[in-house]
């Protein structure tokens, strides 16, 4: 069975708190961020497979939000784009901060069970699935 949830953010909410927020108060398990749109003020974006952090002051569109979510842990991708239409993108960290609005949508699946665990031939914290019988 899968649930559904939409959230309005406000100016100043951070979106990966918030969302952080949101799963803890609905007490998801396992979760997806089926979309998210809406206007950032300053975004900070994990680059793929860096340490290195995006700085970026907006005004900011979000194009695109989505990834999975646990209790304890979102892995969720953000693409940007600036006044100019330059889109930017990777992994959501805290300190996107939402100007006006943000709407976002998630799904959550009662039959299943989603944790992070660290993943040796990775050297990164993981997905493991596990379903509800």
């Amino acid at each position: 069975m899968i649930t559904p949830y939409a959230k309005r953010l406000l100016k100043g909410d951070d979106l990966r708190y918030s969302l952080l927020e949101i799963i803890q108060l609905k007490k998801i398990q396992a979760g997806s961020l089926l979309t998210g749109i809406g206007c950032l003020s300053q975004a900070k974006i994990r680059l793929a497979n860096e340490q290195k952090i995006l700085h970026l002051e907006g005004p900011l569109e979000i194009i695109s939000l989505s990834g999975t979510l646990t209790p304890k842990h979102v892995h969720v991708h953000i693409s940007v784009a600036d006044s100019e239409g330059r889109v930017y993108g990777g992994h959501l960290v805290p300190g996107c901060i939402v100007s006006y609005t943000a709407e976002l949508c998630l799904l959550e699946y009662n039959n299943l069970k989603f944790i992070c665990e660290y993943d040796n031939k990775t050297g990164f914290d993981e997905l493991v699935i596990f379903e509800n019988n």
